[in-house]
């Protein structure tokens, strides 16, 4: 496999704390999946868990190269965790449909939090 593309993100926590407190739950559905908000929803601290999703759509978004918007949008992208605890990014709709037009094979993400900022990279492979 070869590599299609690599992202980058990073954030402070505080942006989505902020955002929440000021838009709640018409934010977090614009932005999150149903899955997403249930496992944040559990966590000791939703908003770091959030961020730090927030940062591997953004680094995803950079690895396709196309940012969000026309040819992906945030709820293209889903951050699931496997049993073993990697996180694992699954496309829906124009993601899962740009990685078929583009021959991507896999999507591989990490994910990383501190107190203060959530961070994430995302590695594009393709044949």
């Amino acid at each position: 496999m070869k590599i299609f593309g690599i992202g980058i993100d990073v954030i402070e926590v505080e942006r989505i704390e902020e955002a929440v407190e000021e838009f709640g739950d018409r934010f977090l559905e614009r932005i999150f999946t149903a899955g997403e908000r249930a496992y944040c929803g559990r966590q000791k601290r939703p908003a770091i868990h959030y961020a730090a999703r927030w940062a591997a759509k953004e680094a995803v978004s950079k690895a396709f190269g196309t940012g969000i918007g026309e040819k992906l949008g945030w709820q293209d992208m889903e951050v699931c965790r496997r049993e073993s605890g990697e996180p694992e990014l699954v496309l829906h709709g124009r993601g899962e449909a740009f990685a078929e037009e583009n021959g991507i094979q896999q999507v591989k993400i990490s994910l990383t939090h501190a107190k203060n900022y959530a961070a994430a990279n995302a590695v594009v492979l393709w044949e």
